[in-house]
């Protein structure tokens, strides 16, 4: 099961889906890409500080005060992790 968590300060990803095998798991591979491009998209397109660590079953990436571009960024993050969590709500959970 994948845990994430969305706060003011910081958000976490945790665990593995078990969806499928590793490297055939499209649950992983679809909350690993909108990790990668929310940290790729703040860093990219503000002048945001965040601080970050992307591991195999694990993401935690930390902020303060976000730019309201970067809080829509957030916003569009979670979004598509809602999206993963109710076509695989036994994989994936948002706390």
């Amino acid at each position: 099961m994948i845990e994430v968590s969305v706060r003011s300060d910081r958000t976490t990803v945790t665990g593995h889906s078990g969806y499928d095998q590793p490297g055939r798991d499209v649950v992983c591979a679809g909350v690993t890409a909108l990790c990668q491009t929310l940290v790729g998209s703040i860093e990219s397109l503000t002048e945001d500080a965040i601080e970050y660590e992307i591991s195999p079953g694990r993401a935690d990436i930390q902020y303060g005060n976000l730019s309201e571009r970067s809080k829509t960024l957030v916003d569009s993050f979670f979004i598509g992790i809602c999206m993963i969590a109710d076509e695989f709500p036994d994989y994936v959970r948002t706390a």
